[in-house]
């Protein structure tokens, strides 16, 4: 097992979702998100699972994801601080509800600037100081 896998972690995986969205838009944006986020570091990945039966699953993140919640305000900002520290972030934006597959909600991204970005929501992996910094002003999802 990896060192990155050993608790205490050193690291940390955060998902933003926006407060207003409705239950099944958050879990569908949390899942996405963190999608992203194992497609950018397969090394969080752990080794796959078996029961009793010798049944074999899927292997999964091998730390923990903290889910947080905040405002549009809050999505924006932290979204703005990991963009400066140059922290590699997933997106969510309002247009993707509307698509149908990947290329659409590459498309509906590429085609608005930065700063104009509905964000719905957004993930990351850091060092844990930088990403509660990054997060700073949103709080963990109930």
């Amino acid at each position: 097992m990896s060192d990155l896998l050993t608790p205490p972690f050193d690291t940390k995986i955060a998902v933003l979702v926006r407060d207003d969205l409705e239950a099944w838009q958050r879990l569908n944006v949390t899942a996405f998100l963190v999608s992203g986020v194992t497609a950018a570091h397969p090394e969080l990945v752990g080794e796959p699972y078996a029961d009793a039966d010798g049944r074999t699953y899927l292997p999964l993140l091998g730390m923990p994801v903290l889910v947080f919640e905040g405002d549009a305000a809050a999505v924006t900002a932290s979204h703005e601080r990991a963009l400066r520290r140059g922290t590699p972030v997933a997106v969510y934006t309002r247009d993707m509800f509307a698509t149908g597959h990947d290329a659409d909600n590459r498309a509906a991204v590429a085609a608005v600037p930065t700063a104009h970005l509905d964000l719905v929501g957004l993930a990351l992996h850091g060092p844990r100081n930088a990403v509660d910094r990054i997060l700073k002003g949103s709080r963990l999802h109930p």
